[in-house]
């Protein structure tokens, strides 16, 4: 057991994470496009937070959280979703005193959810998520759907879909919540255990399980766009219009509720069919109360979240190749002791030059340094050995051509800028 990870975790080895660099400075480069800065918070909250904000009838919060005391006797929890922490800082920082809106992203968070282990779903993986605050009109919805959809494009990822939905407000969720109930006590005995326990409470929950019972229920329940009050209905209607003038295809799907309280209004997610049934590569809407819920002031806001892992397969799926970058540009293969030390010093020169270079340190055969030379990628070997020393010039070699030539050392680091 020392040697095997835990359960649903994994390591990202080298033959893998040159693939997430590539999908982080993708995301970098997007979220400064759409003008988004990064924000990292800690991967430890108190436990209240997320009571507060995911909803103590959620799965995430009665089944999946790690959490434990600490030393101290506070309830401590493993992050298990990224918008809450943020919310978090954006209250300590009183970054709601700054001039609106603030926009944030989080970039490979760990996020900790102790279920079973699936397709690009462990009990740790990571998120890339966006968060704006202080906008209430539907202009940023349309934004924020449109940085994933941007991504998704910079990544050459097709095939998706765009589904949205609203979930209104607390002015006209009651009367919805109040017929769902009601048509949910009518079919109880369809219901799972889980679905009938929190029926009263949270009904919208019956709409978001896995249950093949809930599904068929949930097929015909009352939907949320026949409640909506005029406000969340001109909402609804303004993020069409926005979609459409951008040229974003979309399809309404009432039944998107997704699996946490603090939603409100609208609601989207973005459907990859490669990935199998549960193809969701991204998910998100708007929380305009979940800022007040855990102390701040009132403050609109909205976000999604997509999982690294799942994006990975998504690209995977859609036969996205990602080239991997060369171990490095130059070999400097040596042969004996004093070799070995100008060898060193020769790499540590190129480097400050802004060449990447590796130097042989396992005393192998020049023939074995060379077949390295060309496992790591090097456009160019650099051969010393005491021939070379007494010479004062060392053998470069392409390694793609074969050619070779004797470099005085003096010249190597200029001769090499020049080639590359």
């Amino acid at each position: 057991m020392l040697t095997n990870a835990p359960k649903g975790t994994k390591d990202v080895l080298p033959d893998e994470s040159y693939k997430w660099q590539h999908i982080e400075s993708q995301i970098r480069l997007i979220c400064r496009r759409f003008g988004y800065e990064e924000i990292r918070t800690p991967v430890i909250e108190h436990t209240e937070l997320f009571l507060r904000s995911v909803g103590d009838t959620t799965d995430i919060v009665q089944k999946e959280m790690y959490t434990f005391d600490d030393k101290g006797g506070r309830s401590i929890t493993l992050r298990p979703e990224g918008t809450a922490g943020v919310a978090r800082s954006f209250v300590e920082n009183r970054l709601y005193a700054e001039a609106q809106p603030t926009k944030l992203y989080y970039l490979s968070a760990p996020v900790f959810r102790y279920e079973r282990p699936q397709a690009g779903r462990l009990r740790e993986h990571h998120q890339f998520g966006i968060e704006a605050f202080g906008a209430k009109g539907p202009s940023i919805d349309a934004e924020i759907i449109c940085v994933a959809l941007a991504l998704f494009e910079s990544l050459g990822i097709k095939n998706l879909r765009l589904n949205i939905n609203s979930l209104g407000c607390e002015v006209c969720r009651p009367a919805y919540g109040s017929a769902l109930a009601k048509y949910l006590r009518e079919n109880e005995a369809s219901l799972c255990k889980n679905c009938r326990g929190r029926m009263e409470a949270n009904p919208l929950r019956a709409l978001d399980c896995k249950e093949e019972g809930c599904s068929a229920i949930a097929k015909n329940a009352p939907v949320t766009l026949d409640f909506l009050c005029g406000e969340c209905a001109e909402h609804f209607a303004g993020l069409k219009r926005r979609l459409e003038a951008a040229g974003v295809g979309y399809a309404v799907n009432p039944f998107i509720v997704r699996g946490l309280d603090y939603y409100t209004k609208t609601v989207f997610e973005v459907i990859s069919d490669e990935i199998g049934a549960k193809g969701t590569v991204c998910g998100g809407g708007r929380y305009d109360r979940l800022v007040e819920q855990i102390g701040g002031p009132p403050t609109p806001a909205i976000g999604f979240g997509l999982g690294m892992e799942r994006l990975l397969l998504a690209l995977e799926a859609g036969g996205v190749k990602i080239p991997r970058p060369g171990a490095c540009d130059v070999y400097v293969a040596v042969l004996g002791e004093e070799a070995s030390v100008k060898g060193l010093s020769l790499a540590l020169e190129l480097r400050k030059d802004g060449i990447c270079a590796q130097c042989e340190h396992i005393e192998r055969s020049v023939k074995a340094q060379l077949k390295q030379a060309n496992r790591s990628g090097a456009r160019y070997a650099v051969i010393i050995g005491d021939d070379e020393l007494k010479e004062g010039a060392a053998v470069v070699k392409d390694m793609q051509k074969g050619d070779e030539k004797k470099v005085p050392f003096g010249e190597i680091n200029m001769f090499l800028k020049a080639v590359l």
